[in-house]
């Protein structure tokens, strides 16, 4: 099965993915990722894509679509993949429809991870990590047992990510829901979105979107 998955930075989107691969050996195609390969491959398209980059262009939608009929080539007609930021326009949606239907595949679900913007924020400046062995911790939701000190290795150093600040946070917000909102409603109108929520806890999220893929 093929599924978007949608969330805004911080929303678990690729916690979710990982384990999708791992448990159904799904592939998740990040659009990102797949230009920089292509160009490191140095594919027709990623050769496009190259030149179009070096001279400071934006990548064309038909570069784009070029590259995940590539990909898609590459997998087996029953391997299912998931697709990260893309589409993100009524034509890449209209063009991501013509690709799968030219390889036999249609798009399974729309699956979008909800969250609540002030518990967003919470959850992301609250958090720091041991800075000698990247054990997690958060102000809130895990504290070391000892105050300043790592309970995994016993470090007192910690450090926290420079953008996980409630500014950079809300702005990326902003910016998912201006991305997310021209690809949205054509999905609705198909009844093919479904909500998660996704300020539960990992393994809620997981349960509720094995619910979603055992849809019929």
């Amino acid at each position: 099965m093929d599924i978007i998955l949608l969330g805004p930075p911080g929303a678990g989107k690729g916690t979710q993915a990982s384990r999708l691969e791992d448990e159904h050996g799904m592939i998740q195609l990040s659009t990102g990722d797949m230009l920089r390969a292509a160009v490191k491959a140095g594919t027709e398209v990623g050769l496009k894509a190259k030149a179009l980059m070096d001279a400071g262009e934006l990548v064309p939608d038909e570069v784009v679509s070029g590259i995940i009929g590539d990909k898609l080539d590459e997998l087996g007609p029953d391997q299912g993949v998931i697709f990260d930021g893309y589409p993100r326009t009524a034509a890449q949606a209209e063009s991501l429809d013509e690709i799968l239907s030219a390889r036999g595949r249609k798009l399974f679900r729309v699956i979008e991870l909800e969250v609540d913007e002030d518990a967003l924020v919470t959850r992301i400046t609250g958090r720091f990590t041991c800075g000698n062995c990247g054990e997690g911790y958060h102000d809130t939701f895990k504290l070391p047992a000892k105050e300043g000190v790592c309970d995994v290795c016993g470090s007192s150093e910690f450090k926290r990510r420079p953008d996980d600040t409630e500014e950079t946070v809300r702005t990326r917000m902003q910016e998912y829901r201006a991305k997310t909102a021209p690809i949205l409603p054509i999905y609705e109108a198909r009844d093919l979105v479904s909500k998660v929520d996704g300020m539960g806890s990992m393994q809620a999220v997981s349960d509720a979107i094995e619910a979603v893929l055992s849809l019929d």
